[in-house]
């Protein structure tokens, strides 16, 4: 018979729940996945704009919600029943760390498109928001998780625009998430919409608390599963996975080259990736199909696939892109 919770179990210390680690283990398998899907595009093996579309966008965002949402989690199981600083400032500094070198090793890799918010950026942030709450009663959290939610209903199902400001479009601020253009980035989880999955989370948790309910999924047996052991070294995972898989993808592409892809049908692909961050796919659509065929009457196409027009600073492409983007409303 399972006894009521009391105060006391919710001033235990939590065990090691071993379906927490699974559920992170099989998360870190599938964004290794979605991790060799973007490398294959990026070797040429899968049309621009693949891993960015399509069935692989909503499997990217699956797969970050799930991580911010254990990340909620595991914060309030790792302060109960009070915050360990020493261990919280090691974990902070680490995640940070590890936010930084990514951003400084993009930055060398990728100029145009390095990671200046990326996952662990917005986990490092949110961990340090979401200590903050733990010291406020739970309603303060329960209420910020309604509102967050709610901010997100608006934003995606309420007027366009509403919520989003050109203001905050420079990287700068982009890291909020309210920008409207966003600067392009491989890997961009900004504090808004994603806060919401990591509120969740510690708003669960923390009620699951009180309930007892940790020891109690801490009793299924599954800390021994190999999901489970490699869910308790996710930084250390995060960190190694994608060197390992672009230089798979790398070696692949030595043996078996790619074919070259159709120059027409890579554009509309990447363009239309592009676009949908911001619009939906109906207006993106009319809007790269008009971008493309100006650009061909123009002669402006070859050159540019070429690289021989910078696309943000040629007032061609420019006036070619503002007449579509009018035509396409």
């Amino acid at each position: 018979m399972t006894l009521p919770a009391t105060k006391a179990d919710a001033a235990v210390k939590p065990p090691r729940i071993g379906l927490l680690d699974t559920a992170r283990g099989v998360a870190l398998i599938a964004m290794a996945s979605y991790h060799f899907s973007w490398d294959m595009e990026f070797m040429g093996y899968l049309a621009p704009g693949t891993a960015e579309t399509g069935w692989l966008k909503i499997y990217a965002r699956g797969i970050a919600t799930t991580f911010l949402f254990i990340v909620g989690i595991s914060l309030v199981l790792s302060s109960t029943p009070e915050i360990r600083w020493p261990s919280f400032w090691k974990r902070f500094g680490m995640i940070a760390a590890a936010a930084a070198l990514i951003s400084i090793a993009t930055h060398i890799a990728m100029p145009n498109e390095w990671i200046y918010f990326g996952i662990l950026h917005c986990i490092a942030v949110l961990t340090f928001i979401g200590v903050v709450f733990l010291r406020l009663p739970l309603a303060f959290t329960l209420v910020a998780t309604v509102a967050l939610f709610a901010a997100w209903i608006t934003d995606n199902f309420g007027p366009p625009g509403l919520l989003r400001s050109s203001v905050f479009d420079p990287r700068y601020l982009a890291w909020i998430g309210l920008a409207v253009t966003p600067e392009r980035s491989n890997d961009y989880v900004p504090l808004f919409p994603w806060a919401v999955p990591f509120f969740a989370g510690l708003s669960i948790a923390s009620i699951a608390i009180k309930t007892g309910l940790p020891q109690r999924l801490a009793a299924i047996g599954t800390g021994s599963w190999w999901p489970a052991r490699l869910g308790r070294h996710s930084l250390a995972f995060y960190l190694i996975h994608q060197p390992v898989l672009i230089g798979i993808a790398y070696g692949l592409s030595l043996v078996v080259p790619p074919q070259a892809p159709d120059p027409l049908a890579a554009y509309l692909r990447q363009c239309n990736a592009s676009c949908v961050m911001q619009q939906g796919e109906a207006l993106c659509r009319g809007f790269c199909q008009c971008t493309l065929d100006k650009l061909q009457a123009q002669a402006l196409f070859t050159p540019l696939q070429a690289g021989e027009i910078d696309i943000r600073n040629d007032e061609r492409v420019q006036t070619i892109a503002a007449e579509c983007s009018a035509e396409a409303q």
